[in-house]
């Protein structure tokens, strides 16, 4: 295996390098060892995670060896039988590997989705190297809890935290004793589907295996959210922070997703269920409620009284804005705050309500337990106050308003499902947002974490200077590698009307249209017709994308009843594949396109979102 030496480290890679590689690696190295941020932009197909892995943990390997532990783990040296050390000893050990720890930082490799660590992971087991790892999932991955896994979103992880609590969850009772007799595990590169199945043909839960892993772990794989979010970044308890290194790998869409990350939307179907669920809290404590827990908080019928008074009027006042434009009620972020306050939420009493949500969620679980029994049917709706309460930490957060300049207050009537429309007062229903246009608020979290370097990596990141300062951050180490394809391979063009002559504008104005919409289908068909093999279509968003699929689908909108539709026309030539919105179902969806594409001698045509799943895999 050739060995590189790339600014005094000593580089491991599994083949020989080009000289794109050898530069991207230099730069990595650059970051690492001056603690510095780097923007390092290299197209696909050069590479870029083989050098990312191979450049990060030789730099790690300079700070002394990888923290294997165990059964021919490389940092741990195995005793014979009858020369364990004594309990002094293993103390004093314990004590001495900690330290030893906190002076080595960790690598946090984070990328968009778990197909995409998969892939990474894949990549990892192609290197000589093999440092402590783990890998991180959500309960809806990893859960194998017979009836826990069946549920999702917070009422899933309402219904784990309760059976967990009360030591009912036979799989989470066997995480400790199966981290003790394997503390070889992670030694070598493993994935979330190898935690699954150690899990089902031993019993403990993945999950949480992975949870105590990451408390001493080299490296650390990630998805984005779980750094992100700051809700899943505090549940990381045990992550030395301090020096870490942060890599966001393929984060050419991650301004969005720091921007949706501080921003929310109280829809009125969400409100009018936080409302119910504070007046099933009223009615559960005051049935639970006896002289011997009248002290305790979580039964004070009042505190759930005061809560829901509090969002009914918010629901009230909602309703009662003058709203003089079909693009709905906007004003400067710092509103907000004028318009809680005439509800007395501030800063001050905000606390007082998340304390109040936070005993309703455990006393939702419990009496939800009561109904159903030993198991755990729980019902969906059991999380939806912690969303006022997720609501309430971006707008209070840290205490101050000065990030309130960075949003935008926002009001519109909503568009509800015939099933979900709701009416209050004979006002239309609407959703009360606060938006966030500074993605650099949830960089700059990382910062007052102490993290040493943040690397951000993709095949399309440029214009640099724009990102930068999206995300508030000085990044002094650059790259823009040059593409191994050449300029000759490559067509690019606009198409600025379609067959009939009509502008393919898609502007909010304009996409409504019935013209719009069947120019855009018919252009599609000759595409189809055309382009061989695979075609992939992008739209703006979800909604749109489902709003065109079903007009060309609709036969009313042919010229005549034997005229086949427009989608019926775009099957002919292309076997098609709609991206799901839901990324359980996602890795399907790509598996079916592959397939076509394959067996289909006319090709396939993917239909997708710009900046979504698709958008960030490779097909």
């Amino acid at each position: 295996m050739p060995v590189y030496s790339i600014r005094g480290v000593n580089v491991d890679f599994p083949f020989d390098a080009y000289d794109c590689q050898i530069t991207y690696m230099d730069r990595v190295i650059e970051s690492l060892q001056q603690g510095k941020n780097a923007l390092l932009e290299s197209p696909t197909g050069t590479g870029k995670t083989l050098c990312l892995l191979c450049a990060s943990l030789a730099w790690r390997r300079t700070f002394g060896e990888f923290l294997r532990v165990g059964r021919g783990g490389g940092g741990t040296m195995q005793l014979p039988y009858g020369s364990q050390p004594s309990a002094s000893q293993q103390s004093e050990d314990s004590t001495s590997q900690k330290q030893q720890q906190s002076r080595y930082p960790v690598i946090i490799y984070a990328s968009r989705t778990h197909s995409q660590l998969r892939q990474v992971i894949k990549e990892l087991k192609a290197t000589s190297y093999r440092p402590k790892m783990a890998v991180l999932g959500s309960r809806e991955q990893m859960c194998i809890h017979d009836e826990v896994s069946k549920l999702h979103g917070r009422a899933q992880n309402n219904a784990c935290h309760f059976l967990c609590k009360k030591r009912r969850c036979p799989h989470n009772n066997h995480v400790a004793e199966f981290i003790k007799n394997k503390p070889e595990l992670g030694n070598e590169p493993f994935d979330i589907e190898d935690l699954i199945n150690i899990g089902r043909h031993k019993g403990p839960c993945p999950y949480y295996i992975s949870r105590e892993l990451s408390k001493s772990v080299d490296i650390l794989f990630a998805p984005y959210n779980y750094l992100i979010d700051p809700g899943n970044r505090r549940s990381l308890n045990g992550i030395p922070w301090d020096n870490a290194v942060l890599i966001f790998d393929e984060a050419h869409n991650l301004e969005s997703i720091c921007a949706d990350a501080a921003s929310f939307d109280l829809f009125p179907n969400n409100l009018t269920a936080c409302i119910a669920e504070a007046h099933e809290c009223i009615k559960l404590c005051s049935a639970k409620r006896s002289i011997k827990n009248s002290a305790d908080k979580q039964f004070d019928p009042e505190n759930y009284a005061i809560l829901k008074a509090l969002l009914m009027a918010l629901e009230k006042k909602i309703a009662e804005l003058l709203i003089g434009s079909e693009l709905g009620y906007t004003k400067a972020g710092s509103y907000i705050y004028d318009f809680l306050s005439e509800l007395n939420i501030t800063s001050d009493t905000s606390k007082k309500l998340i304390e109040t949500i936070d005993c309703a969620s455990l006393l939702l679980e419990e009496g939800n337990s009561a109904q159903t029994g030993p198991g755990v049917q729980a019902k969906a709706a059991v999380s939806r106050l912690e969303s006022i309460r997720d609501m309430l930490d971006i707008i209070f957060r840290g205490g101050g308003q000065n990030h309130a300049k960075y949003y935008r207050f926002h009001v519109n009537e909503s568009q509800q499902t015939h099933g979900d429309a709701l009416k209050f007062l004979g006002k239309s229903s609407r959703t009360l947002s606060w938006w966030c246009f500074n993605p650099g608020l949830a960089m700059e979290e990382f910062l007052k974490l102490g993290v040493r370097s943040i690397i951000l990596t993709s095949g399309t990141l440029s214009p640099l200077d724009s990102l930068a300062m999206e995300l508030n951050l000085e990044f002094p180490v650059r790259l823009e590698n040059p593409h191994v394809i050449s300029s000759d391979q490559v067509w690019v063009g606009v198409v600025p009307v379609g067959p009939s002559g009509h502008a393919l504008n898609s502007s909010y104005r304009t996409r409504n249209t019935i013209q719009y919409k069947q120019e855009l289908g018919t252009a599609i068909v000759n595409f189809a017709r055309i382009v061989p093999d695979g075609l992939l279509v992008f739209f703006p968003s979800y909604s749109m994308m489902d709003m065109c699929v079903d007009f060309w689908k609709n036969r009313n909108h042919s010229n005549s009843a034997s005229e086949n539709t427009i989608w019926q026309r775009i099957c002919k030539h292309k076997q098609p594949v709609i991206e799901p919105r839901q990324s359980s179902n996602f890795q399907s969806a790509i598996e079916d396109y592959r397939a076509k594409l394959h067996d289909s001698s006319s090709g396939a045509i993917f239909f997708a979102v710009c900046r979504g799943k698709v958008c960030s895999c490779s097909l």
